[in-house]
């Protein structure tokens, strides 16, 4: 039986936020490139197959770190892995600030892959963990609402740098500045008080649930403490420490891992990152302008941040699997609208901007839905002793799909036009909605020790 909620939100709210910082640095270091190529270039005199290095070098180091954090976590705690990320950061934006070559540089990007590969892994992890199960959905969407955000900052200071000399290591060292905040208030946070449950430190683990749920409820603090330690004795969870990647294969895990790793595979084949990326692009297919197109992919940005909170809101009080296959069926409608529209031509400015119309309403849908709970869903579902572990291989498929789609996107532009991309993407989305309605199982509301008995049992 899952806990009741008790006490403050506050404590959580600020150790959420903290940990939330993870994900501002995710954001910033992959849209920072954005405004930072064109200088780049200059100095360095790219040519494109070496500017396209320089760009996907983070997705490399992206997937490497999601492949290995996991392990690390389920070894060795949550919170001295997210400081080590933290710390990755830091050299990262350091190396690429100081790079006195475009080979540096490009191993700078993998640095910073790595930091945001363990960020993205973990940072839904240890909110989930520290989260009581009727705020868990929109605290862990905390991390998507930062990455947002930083995304957004990066615009702002490619902006705000435009004229300064050499912008570009300017953009990459100011990043230095919430990676060392994000390390230091990651030192003054408590451990996941599951994992310490898990590892038999009882006493650490309820001076943690104390703080974070505040001391005016000791039994209800009592009572969750028992609930994340039923399993901690159990000789067959000690096994399956010691075999993490073996388990995620059997029978009981397996339907888990088809949820969470499909949920990754099918959200990144939509299409979704390329629209962010190659928005200009798109909307100049469409017959807009240069400045319009400028101007349209501005908006996309401002929907993007926007909407997330409504996300954040939603998530907890229609759960997981309808806002999903809501959010997957818009998405459908938006990008077979955008496919008609393009199929249509772009001569005349109306049907350009209806195309913008259709980019805006998918973007909005991803941002209140899959982006909210493509972390959410991964981060409630796998069992404790493998979580880790779990979120690694979760994870690397994100990023090996990200790199796959985005590297495929203009040859598929060129081979297909853009009407025959986009109805293939639509597909997708029409395959996801399909997936979240049979394969994903619905946590609102419920405790993590909650939800793993019960998908064990299944």
């Amino acid at each position: 039986m899952a806990h009741r909620d008790s006490g403050s939100l506050r404590p959580v709210i600020g150790v959420a936020l903290v940990a939330a910082l993870g994900g501002l640095l995710f954001g910033y270091d992959t849209g920072v490139i954005s405004g930072a190529l064109l200088t780049i270039e200059s100095d360095f005199g790219l040519t494109p197959l070496s500017s396209g290095v320089v760009v996907s070098s983070i997705l490399v180091g992206a997937m490497i770190g999601a492949a290995g954090a996991g392990n690390l976590a389920d070894r060795h705690g949550r919170r001295p892995v997210l400081v080590t990320a933290a710390a990755i950061f830091t050299l990262g934006a350091a190396m690429a600030s100081f790079a006195p070559s475009a080979a540096i540089l490009t191993a700078a990007r993998v640095v910073l892959g790595l930091g945001i590969g363990v960020a993205s892994n973990l940072v839904p992890v240890f909110i989930a963990e520290i989260a009581p199960p009727l705020y868990r959905g929109r605290l862990v969407g905390l991390n998507q609402l930062m990455i947002t955000l930083g995304i957004v900052l990066a615009y702002v200071s490619n902006y705000a740098l435009e004229h300064v000399n050499h912008s570009w290591r300017w953009m990459f060292g100011i990043a230095a500045v919430p990676a060392v905040l994000f390390g230091a208030g990651m030192l003054a946070m408590p451990e996941s008080p599951r994992w310490l449950a898990l590892r038999g430190h009882t006493e650490r683990a309820r001076a943690a649930l104390t703080r974070l749920r505040g001391p005016d409820d000791p039994a209800a603090v009592e009572a969750e403490l028992a609930e994340a330690a039923t399993r901690a004795g159990d000789t067959a969870e000690r096994t399956a420490r010691k075999n993490r990647w073996r388990t995620l294969t059997s029978r009981s895990v397996r339907p888990m891992i088809v949820a969470g790793v499909g949920l990754q595979i099918l959200g990144q084949a939509s299409g979704v990152n390329t629209v962010i990326y190659y928005a200009p692009k798109i909307f100049e297919s469409s017959g807009l302008g240069s400045s319009s197109s400028i101007l349209a992919t501005v908006g996309v940005g401002v929907v993007n941040l926007v909407m997330t909170p409504v996300g954040m809101v939603t998530v907890d009080r229609i759960g997981r699997t309808k806002l999903l296959a809501l959010g997957a069926f818009t998405m459908t409608l938006a990008l077979a609208g955008l496919a008609a529209t393009l199929a249509a031509g772009g001569q005349h400015s109306s049907v350009a901007w209806l195309a913008v119309a259709f980019v805006i309403l998918f973007i909005a849908a991803v941002a209140t839905t899959l982006n909210v709970v493509v972390f959410i869903i991964p981060s409630e579902l796998y069992p404790l002793r493998i979580r880790g572990t779990a979120m690694s291989a979760t994870m690397f498929s994100n990023w090996t799909m990200n790199f796959l789609v985005s590297l495929t996107f203009l040859t598929l532009l060129d081979t297909l036009g853009g009407a025959g991309t986009f109805t293939l993407y639509a597909a997708v989305c029409a395959l996801l909605t399909v997936f979240a309605l049979r394969c994903v199982p619905e946590t609102r509301g419920k405790s993590l020790e909650q939800i793993e008995q019960e998908l064990l049992t299944k």
